[in-house]
């Protein structure tokens, strides 16, 4: 039978809503209570009888003024209240709003407003103590159970840095002048280097290496995870941006446009193609040593159905061969009897109807997007042409084409239409700078890419390795992991029932 396609859209993130409902869990809920409570206890001493949303912008910059000095103290417990108030209004201050879109359009304008009074930085310094606390990460070392308790504070920073990033990244079509220019501003931020001369992103890598290593087990991975997604999405751009700097550098190099954008083509097809089902394994069995042709073959390897339709101009001969009537097997279970058979056989069925002929240029036939051939490749086919035709070679010259059949020009041609020449053209580069290294310097440009490949390339294969670790962690398995890392730290309630 035939699998349902799953409402799935291929892009880099889901809605606004979705994305900020991602960062909590079940067991987080109490908490939002909590920070509300922290919040209204501090605001009471400072605007009696009023609400936040009732401030003017200049009242509201005062508070969080106030709120950025109260991080500075030494009480730990004292920052954990503060940093609580500050998260409840990065959550858009929820008791004083009815609907959701209110308390979307505060978190929003509390958002914009905390960043632009500097609280990303004082949140970035807490982190870093956080990270670089060693008790905190000796006392979970020895725990035998980490819960949420483990994590209270690391939990709070993580998810203000989270909704300043995802929020921020977010471009509405209502957003001020000043909001555009704050989020272009917070972008070139987060690319460059914040702390110790590396990019933000680099210290959640550092978290990520961390906790793979049983060095600190108490770290919320899954929320640092989110805020790395979203840190390299807003700083390195997406599929969006992507396709934008394709055709800037094809353009820059002088090279024909592209052909077609091949995300846009991901996204028409298929979200999912599962396996065939144990029955239609069988059955394709069963045909195969009846010498036949399997019924219904790659039934769910059926990804590019858009592209490839059947074609309902094909003819009759080809159309029956797929349907392939039941009749045929009815030797094996039994011959009808002939008195029966008026009874028994039915007229064949209308054919449906043809669809226009315009539509048949909707569906064209192979693959979505067009191949790609490697200058090797050309001229390994020239090799073999000319040692087959003229009975030598010319070492890696694909130009000439002197003694070879007309045919063998006409491929060449559709070669070097379709060669990925900017990689070869790369490579030559990178061996010419390794080979006369003192005739000449490489141009790097500076960009947030590159800056965090740098930063990244010493301890590549540890980033590595710690994300595959978390994503083994995280499959879904028979058999119990007893040696695994634990991710469900960030979780588990502190008294389990």
């Amino acid at each position: 039978m035939e699998s349902p396609n799953l409402e799935f859209e291929y892009g880099d993130t889901d809605t606004l809503t979705a994305e900020l409902s991602e960062l909590y869990s079940y067991t987080e809920e109490p908490e939002f209570a909590l920070n509300r409570d922290y919040f209204e206890e501090d605001f009471r001493s400072h605007a009696r009888g009023r609400r936040w949303t009732e401030l003017t912008l200049e009242e509201q910059r005062t508070y969080v003024m106030r709120l950025l000095d109260a991080l500075e103290v030494t009480d730990r417990d004292k920052r954990l209240k503060v940093a609580r108030a500050i998260l409840y209004l990065a959550q858009g201050v929820f008791d004083e709003c009815d609907t959701e879109v209110d308390v979307l359009h505060w978190s929003r304008h509390n958002v914009f407003l905390l960043y632009n009074m500097g609280i990303f930085t004082a949140l970035l310094e807490l982190l870093s103590m956080e990270i670089d606390n060693n008790q905190a990460c000796s006392s979970a070392v020895r725990k035998p159970a980490i819960s949420l308790a483990d994590s209270t504070e690391l939990r709070v920073l993580l998810s203000i840095m989270y909704l300043l990033v995802e929020t921020i990244r977010v471009q509405m079509e209502d957003d001020r002048p000043e909001w555009r220019a704050a989020r272009e501003a917070f972008k070139n931020e987060l690319g460059s280097p914040l702390y110790n001369g590396e990019p933000f992103a680099l210290l959640l890598f550092t978290m990520v290496t961390k906790f793979c290593s049983m060095n600190a087990p108490h770290f919320p991975m899954k929320k640092v995870l989110l805020l790395l997604w979203k840190t390299i999405l807003f700083t390195l751009g997406g599929f969006e941006e992507l396709q934008e700097m394709k055709v800037r550098g094809r353009k820059r190099l002088n090279l024909p446009p592209l052909p077609e954008d091949s995300i846009k083509v991901v996204r028409a097809m298929r979200a999912a193609s599962p396996p065939a089902s144990a029955m239609e394994l069988i059955e394709q069995q069963q045909q195969q040593k009846r010498g036949r042709r399997s019924r219904r073959p790659l039934v769910k390897q059926d990804s590019l159905d858009t592209y490839n339709e059947r074609d309902p101009f094909k003819n009759d001969d080809a159309r029956d061969e797929e349907e392939d009537p039941e009749d045929t097997d009815s030797g094996i279970e039994g011959e009808v009897d002939p008195l029966d058979r008026d009874v028994i056989i039915q007229p064949p069925p209308p054919p449906p109807p043809l669809r226009p002929p315009t539509e048949r240029v909707n569906f064209p036939k192979g693959l979505p997007w067009a191949p790609k051939v490697r200058e090797k490749d050309i001229e390994h086919f020239l090799e073999t042409s000319r040692n087959k035709f003229i009975g030598f070679t010319l070492g890696n010259d694909t130009d000439t084409l002197v003694g070879l059949p007309r045919p063998i020009h006409e491929s060449v041609k559709t070669l070097k239409q379709v060669s990925s020449s900017p990689l070869p053209l790369l490579i030559m580069a990178g061996v010419f700078l390794n080979q006369y290294s003192l005739s000449g310097e490489e141009e790097v440009e500076e960009t947030p890419t590159e800056m965090l490949y740098l930063g990244m390339l010493p301890n590549l294969s540890q980033y590595v390795i710690a994300l595959l670790k978390l994503l083994l962690a995280a499959a879904p398995t028979s058999k119990a992991k007893t040696d695994s890392i634990n991710i469900l730290a960030d979780v588990l309630p502190e008294e389990m029932p």
